[in-house]
């Protein structure tokens, strides 16, 4: 365990953001033994004249004009900056050279508002722990020496518009020059290995309170009406991530199955063949305390993932949430569901996915209910962080290691 360090966190979610985000878990679990600031993204230009009306853009206005305090107390060892400094929007400038000098001085901006923050609160020798951004934190290792920098990889990026045309270039730069690499995902492991030796796979925490308090006596008017069985999902239904060939195959070949989808649709699914088969059911989104009512009405859950550079290295929280309750699962077979592979049953093509439902529904007994809760509880927000202390761990002693080299070696190391 690392403790009575300060630890500075930057990364893609401010603090304020109403959805969970695995950096603010962290953060949290960082404080319980160590002082932590966390800083919200800077405010850049066209966030702030497309959204000036918004309480958010407001608040950091206020704060960059110093009509209001920058740092704000969260807890006893817990603090949130909002930079007061405004940065510009340079992502559309698509030649390298000009995006990087714009960004190098974004960077200064940024440095600049943190450094102020560190002097008030007293932090030093500072760790950082960067989740994944890229552009905004790219130079911060330079620009505040800390004493160890961490790259937090939980999503590949490069994926996305936004970061696939400048992110090229700087995330594997930027992996390469952090001290260390931390993953939550096997596949992210490997991509970071590639840029970084000293790369480690954490794994996920997840607050799983929600799906094992649920009161298994209450059942959802709209799926109460629905007949057993029920293959369902719950999550945003995207064809950039679920495979709907796969829902329509389900569907079309097991028509004494009902077949349950939870959450808001994109263009692709409200076209799709499924809104004319009468065994698929539509609810609608959902609030998230309604989630594991419903869950809990699903004989088998599914996760049908369709394989893109989106979704394959990410780790299916949702997985851990089925499991949390007891449920038998089906899912993609992916590099992520390696962990799962010993509690779940995998697909790797359309065609398995019915007669690995049917399995699921054969083999699901009270036992298998018991070993799939205690296999869920153990990603713990508190055990991820402990691994990414181990790997804080092992990254400390080679920069040991590699400091010894350089002072008794009659050469440079390159």
């Amino acid at each position: 365990m690392i403790k009575n360090r300060d630890i500075l966190v930057v990364g893609q979610q401010a603090w304020d953001i109403e959805i969970g985000s695995n950096c603010k878990n962290i953060a949290l679990e960082f404080s319980k033994y160590n002082r932590v600031l966390y800083v919200n993204p800077p405010l850049d230009r066209i966030t702030m004249l497309r959204q000036r009306h918004d309480e958010k853009v407001q608040k950091r206005m206020a704060v960059i004009r110093h009509e209001q305090e920058d740092l704000v107390q969260l807890g006893p060892n817990l603090w949130n900056l909002y930079p007061d400094k405004l940065i510009e929007s340079i992502n559309w400038i698509k030649a390298h050279w000009l995006f990087d000098l714009l960004n190098k001085r974004n960077n200064k901006l940024f440095a600049s508002a943190i450094k102020k923050a560190l002097h008030v609160l007293g932090f030093e020798n500072v760790i950082i722990f960067n989740d994944s951004d890229m552009f905004r934190s790219f130079y911060l290792k330079e620009l505040l020496q800390p004493d160890l920098s961490i790259y937090y990889s939980r999503d590949y990026l490069l994926a996305t518009d936004y970061y696939r045309h400048h992110g090229k270039k700087l995330e594997p730069m930027l992996i390469s020059k952090s001290d260390l690499c931390v993953a939550n995902s096997e596949y992210l492991t490997d991509y970071c290995k590639k840029y970084n030796p000293h790369s480690y796979y954490v794994g996920q925490g997840c607050d799983l309170t929600t799906f094992t308090d649920v009161d298994t006596n209450v059942v959802p008017a709209d799926i109460a009406r629905i007949g057993n069985p029920v293959i369902g999902y719950v999550g945003v239904l995207f064809s950039a991530r679920l495979d709907i060939n796969i829902l329509v195959h389900i569907a079309l070949n097991n028509p004494d199955w009902n077949l349950v989808l939870i959450g808001p649709e994109d263009e692709s699914f409200i076209n799709s063949k499924l809104h004319q088969l009468d065994n698929v059911h539509f609810l609608g989104a959902k609030a998230p305390a309604e989630l594991p009512a419903y869950i809990n009405a699903f004989d088998v859950c599914i996760n049908p993932q369709v394989l893109n550079e989106l979704t394959i290295g990410n780790y299916p929280r949702k997985i851990d949430e089925y499991l949390a309750m007891g449920k038998p699962v089906v899912a993609t077979k992916t590099q992520a569901m390696k962990v799962f592979e010993k509690h779940t049953y995998t697909a790797s093509t359309k065609e398995e996915y019915p007669a690995l439902i049917r399995k699921a529904l054969v083999e699901d007994s009270p036992q298998a209910r018991i070993n799939r809760k205690g296999f869920a509880a153990g990603h713990t927000w508190t055990n991820n962080v402990n691994e990414i202390y181990e790997a804080i761990i092992k990254a400390i002693d080679i920069n040991a290691y590699n400091t010894q080299k350089k002072t008794t070696s009659h050469h440079p190391i390159p």
